[in-house]
């Protein structure tokens, strides 16, 4: 059964987030072939440059993406990615219609704004301190946290825990294993 997960790529996305999440879900993918990552530019310019000038290209535009084939979207942060991920209302779409069909819906850093945004945040969650001001639920002051389909993330440190995650999700419990022991992870307690 195939699974598809969209990390879209805006302009001044957070360049350690996007490719911690990133990173992770493709080496997941390398293990369960099932998962498909897609990366997408929100207009058709490909190459995005990012928050701290580093410049990633995308598989493809927003507009390639076919919503009711996605499984889960993952948002970077950000400030300028997260305002531009928020105004783009093909993002707040996806973001509406996958949680109406309870699938995962994830963000990190300043990003959980778009969950809010797009009405589905509530409950707790993480982000990045000061960016809860004015959101609908309670932040924790944790890495990550798991609220049933809506998983949130603190910041630029805790993405490779996000990463982990959502492959725990999306491909189980033994696939999140080999990566959390390959990535190290357990040497940065």
């Amino acid at each position: 059964m195939s699974k598809k997960i969209l990390i879209p790529l805006a302009q001044g996305f957070e360049e350690a987030e996007f490719i911690g999440i990133a990173d992770v879900l493709k080496r997941a993918s390398e293990m369960d072939k099932n998962l498909e990552v897609i990366i997408a530019a929100l207009n058709q310019e490909l190459l995005v440059k990012g928050a701290n000038g580093i410049v990633i290209k995308a598989d493809c535009s927003l507009e390639a993406i076919e919503a009711k084939e996605l499984d889960a979207i993952a948002l970077a942060g950000g400030f300028e990615g997260m305002n531009n991920l928020k105004n783009n209302s093909q993002i707040l779409n996806i973001i509406k219609k996958l949680h109406a069909d309870e699938k995962i819906v994830a963000a990190i850093c300043a990003s959980p704004i778009v969950l809010n945004a797009a009405g589905v945040l509530e409950g707790n969650f993480t982000c990045y301190p000061g960016c809860e001001v004015g959101l609908k639920g309670t932040r924790l002051n944790k890495a990550v946290v798991v609220n049933k389909n809506i998983i949130t993330a603190a910041g630029p440190a805790t993405a490779i825990l996000f990463g982990l995650e959502l492959a725990k999700i999306l491909c189980g419990e033994e696939i999140y294993k080999a990566l959390y022991e390959g990535m190290l992870v357990p040497l940065t307690k």
